[in-house]
């Protein structure tokens, strides 16, 4: 995001380091760097470090949007960074200082003069953002969001083309997922059966299709069902006894228990995984581009709603059971980000792709919220001004007449910060991979 300076005047920049300090500071970073990925190779979390170093890229991306077209529409841009806090390293090349700070919390340009509370040396005015027409102003402001929405894009591209969407209309007989009871093994535990397991019949029925075998075992809790399956090209017999779903609880499942008795094995089908040609791909990827920025905004919607807001406190305060309703509407802090990236890690690659997917829009769309702080902000007032305008009589908008607004978002985005972070920790949201 680009900043907004509203109250002390562009300090002079600092001198430039030596170069022994210059290497001193780098060694450190690369320090750092070296050990973060070592603890994490130690730790077995290597696919979680690295979803979050993607992360990491996609927020310098979008400041390198901001950087990008600030310096096409001759903007003077003094630093470039990524993350917030101490210094770690910096250097300088031309007017721009690029470096890393201590916390890869996000990331930051600093354009001069984007607002007229900014007081900027007379010699640098007309490369403020503030003097430049209106398109190179709006140009800046939405560069950020548009690079998630091209990320977004291309990352729909690569999944439809390369990696491929599990088509879940197409179950297959054969064992794609095992579940587990709460309080110990489930019946398909307790006779063996193993994920790749392909099932021929039940009770010496011949199954045709995987949609045979759930009506099957709903009727028949408690007593032993003979799966006849192939494994490795081998044929076996597994005998499984329904347990009464009213009865117990499945791991990980947060719905309710049904009230009538229903059997339970606890195995579930393998789905095909199809992959579409690249001028296909490249369709689907518009549509679903589209519906996915289209569920974002209706998310948004209902969060700041009364009904949304009324949800978030009850996510707060707790239901009876400590659990927060899976339904509720909530944001992930740094340690949710952590958590939900560890989580579609173990899951599969393709579930890390649909993540950062997701993250791009919800960024790029939550940022163009058009209220400062965030981007949309700046395109806001930039139009305000624009509209306001006049053929050879420019109009400045007084940033000064919406500082409260700027510091009632402020605050609620803290408050949300805060509060995710609370929630995050002591009320974790269920694992949306499982």
């Amino acid at each position: 995001m680009t900043t907004t300076q509203t109250e002390r005047p562009e300090q002079p920049p600092a001198p430039d380091p030596t170069p022994a300090e210059q290497r001193s500071a780098l060694f450190r970073l690369l320090f750092i760097v070296v050990a973060g990925l070592f603890a994490a190779y130690v730790a077995g979390v290597t696919s979680t470090v690295l979803v979050v170093v993607a992360i990491i890229v996609m927020i310098m991306l979008h400041e390198l949007g901001h950087f990008a077209t600030a310096k096409w529409a001759g903007m003077k841009v003094t630093e470039y960074f990524l993350g917030f806090g101490p210094r770690l390293w910096s250097i300088r090349r031309g007017e721009t200082e690029y470096g890393v700070k201590a916390i890869p919390a996000g990331g930051y340009v600093k354009i001069i003069g984007m607002s007229n509370l900014e007081k900027i040396d007379p010699a640098d005015e007309p490369r403020t953002y503030r003097q430049k027409p209106y398109w190179r102003r709006l140009s800046v402001a939405v560069a950020g969001s548009t690079v998630h929405f091209i990320l977004a894009f291309v990352l729909l591209v690569a999944v439809f083309a390369g990696v491929g969407v599990v088509n879940y209309d197409k179950p297959q007989l054969e064992v794609g997922s095992i579940s587990s009871l709460s309080k110990g093994p489930s019946p398909a535990e307790k006779a063996g059966f193993r994920v790749g397991d392909r099932l021929v019949a039940v009770d010496g029925r011949r199954l045709e299709s995987w949609n045979e075998v759930p009506p099957y075992i709903k009727k028949r809790p408690g007593q032993p069902i003979v799966f006849s399956v192939v494994r490795d090209g081998r044929p076996l017999e597994l005998t499984a006894v329904p347990a009464d779903r009213s009865k117990v609880t499945v791991e990980g499942d947060t719905g309710a228990r049904p009230s009538e008795p229903l059997g339970f094995v606890g195995v579930g089908p393998s789905f095909p995984v199809e992959r579409a040609g690249p001028v296909d791909a490249v369709g689907r990827a518009t549509t679903e581009l589209g519906r996915v920025t289209k569920a974002t905004l209706s998310a948004l919607a209902n969060i700041f709603s009364p009904e949304g807001a009324s949800a978030y406190g009850r996510s707060l305060l707790g239901s009876s059971s400590g659990q927060p309703r899976p339904e509720d509407p909530r944001f992930l802090s740094p340690v949710g980000f952590v958590r939900v990236a560890s989580q579609a890690a173990e899951s599969s690659w393709r579930d890390v792709l649909f993540l950062l997917i997701l993250i791009n829009v919800f960024v790029g769309v939550f940022n163009m919220i058009p209220l400062l702080p965030l981007d949309g902000g700046h395109v806001a007032i930039a139009t305000y001004e624009r509209l306001r305008s006049r053929r050879g009589r420019r109009y400045h908008a007084d940033i000064a007449k919406a500082m409260p607004v700027y510091y009632a978002v402020f605050f609620v985005l803290v408050f949300l910060g805060v509060t995710s972070l609370y929630l995050d920790i002591v009320r974790p949201a269920a694992n949306p991979f499982q």
